[in-house]
């Protein structure tokens, strides 16, 4: 018989359902099952899969002339059906099927998610070795490693901690340990290590790191393959955040992990004891007990605060003078000693900083830019539901504290790429505005526009500059209070819809 023609079929039901009927096809062996062939059943010519007896006839709900009345015997077996001549398979379907697993058709994974593990394997050495061979050769890579490293290093010499700089041996620039003393305690151990070594593996952790996050991310949106989150990172560990915390050797990534998986896990105690913990090495995680307060997760915060503190408790007993400095006047201050004009800084006091020619500080106008940030925050969070899209308010939250920031460079917004796939593949991913919104971020981050920028600043101290940089450089600001707007207005439509 030739491909495509069928004989007579014969469907055996029970009770009048198909779920155990069988079929059969030329090249097929006979008495097939058809739940074993999705696709076949899709090309059955009936109105409703769901309704077992539409369009057959001498059973309930035929919708052919001269279908007899439907009779079904007392022990439910309604004996075979034959199958009008036009209830075939459509051609598209027309080919040899074999008997067993293998005749299930199933959509073949493209070349790219084939070739995934290999792409990542690649992308990930070309990361590390351009950054090593950048080191080696510049010694312009790892700056804040070289500061963790020697905070650690600093507690063999008390009172010293506040008081080193790490000296860019590129730019000249000073950087000090701007970290709670409870962030040395952890970051000691590194400095028995060749920095070589610790720098090395240091990339390779933040390279894990970000597969974990975009793995994470896959399943706050409900679902996503293992070898996509590969391509993901392949391309993420390129982009401006994450490539340039991969190339300072900075601790950022760790933490936007440890605080999704806080989010992510229901246990009070391990979320609010990761928000705790990362709030003691680097303040910038406290911003999430807002979330938590915003998702009636009210443990949660309550015990973050607790471990929080009690960093800072473990802090003082083993380092009081350090730990009496740094709070609250070294964390005051920590600001005032950072080239807050400088391009890289994409916080309100940066931006408004460069547009003003100098350093306006915590002026009234920084102060209203942040509370009206905070008002559109919340609007945001709501139109989100909170709990009800657990990743898009979190990332209103991790939006609003990267604005409100004193300083928030460039490799802090390592929080884009969780964003870029919320608007990609999230629950709003359908809503006018979310592909354009986040197909944009990702051109900025691919683009790296704030560093590109940078290169027209005479230096990272000199904040005056043209107009038309000073507005420009305003780049992941205004992306970030448009990506807040949109959110707002687009759920007011959205309820807006529901209620018409």
């Amino acid at each position: 018989m030739a491909r495509g023609t069928w004989r007579p079929v014969v469907v055996v039901g029970v009770g009048g359902h198909h779920a155990g009927g069988r079929t059969e096809h030329a090249g097929a062996t006979a008495g097939q099952p058809l739940g074993d062939q999705p696709p076949l059943v899709r090309g059955v010519g009936r109105t409703d899969l769901s309704d077992p007896h539409a369009g057959h006839p001498g059973v309930a709900g035929c919708h052919r002339s001269g279908c007899a009345p439907a009779t079904a015997p007392a022990d439910g077996y309604d004996g075979p059906r034959q199958l009008h001549p036009e209830d075939r398979i459509p051609d598209r379907y027309s080919r040899p099927v074999t008997a067993g697993p293998a005749s299930i058709t199933r959509p073949a994974l493209s070349r790219w998610q084939t070739r995934a593990p290999l792409i990542l394997a690649v992308s990930a050495i070309l990361r590390v070795a351009s950054t090593m061979g950048y080191y080696v050769v510049k010694g312009d890579a790892f700056f804040d490693l070289r500061v963790y490293v020697l905070g650690g290093s600093a507690l063999t010499h008390p009172g010293s901690l506040y008081d080193f700089f790490y000296v860019d041996p590129t730019k000249g620039e000073h950087l000090p340990f701007t970290y709670p003393p409870f962030a040395a305690i952890v970051f000691a151990p590194l400095h028995f290590a060749p920095f070589g070594v610790v720098a090395f593996a240091w990339q390779v952790a933040l390279i894990a790191a970000v597969y974990a996050t975009v793995r994470l991310c896959q399943r706050f949106i409900g679902g996503g393959s293992a070898r996509v989150a590969m391509l993901w990172t392949a391309g993420a560990i390129w982009m401006e955040a994450p490539g340039s915390s991969i190339q300072s050797g900075q601790i950022g990534i760790f933490l936007m992990l440890a605080v999704l998986y806080a989010a992510y896990d229901s246990r009070w105690w391990l979320s609010g004891l990761l928000i705790g913990v990362g709030a003691g090495i680097k303040l910038t995680p406290a911003i999430t007990g807002f979330y938590f307060v915003g998702v009636r997760r009210w443990g949660t915060a309550l015990f973050s605060a607790v471990v929080f503190f009690g960093t800072v408790g473990l802090a003082y007993l083993l380092l009081p003078d350090e730990t009496r400095r740094y709070f609250p006047h070294q964390m005051a201050e920590a600001g005032k000693t950072l080239p807050v004009g400088s391009a890289w800084n994409q916080s309100w006091q940066g931006g408004l900083s460069r547009i003003a020619g100098h350093d306006v500080g915590m002026s009234p106008l920084v102060v209203g830019a942040i509370v009206g940030t905070a008002v559109l925050a919340v609007l945001a969070f709501r139109a989100l539901g909170g709990e009800h899209d657990r990743l898009g308010s979190l990332l209103v939250v991790q939006l609003f504290g990267l604005l409100a920031e004193p300083v928030s460079w460039t490799h802090h917004w390592v929080w884009v790429l969780p964003l870029i796939i919320w608007l990609l593949y999230g629950s709003w991913r359908e809503r006018p505005g979310a592909r354009f919104l986040g197909w944009g971020w990702t051109v900025l981050m691919v683009l790296s526009v704030p560093s590109l920028l940078s290169f027209a600043q005479p230096n990272i101290w000199q904040i005056s500059r043209p107009w038309y940089l000073a507005w420009g450089e305003l780049v992941y600001i205004v992306a970030a209070v448009a990506t807040m707007a949109w959110i707002t207005w687009t759920g007011r439509r959205g309820e807006v819809t529901h209620r018409a």
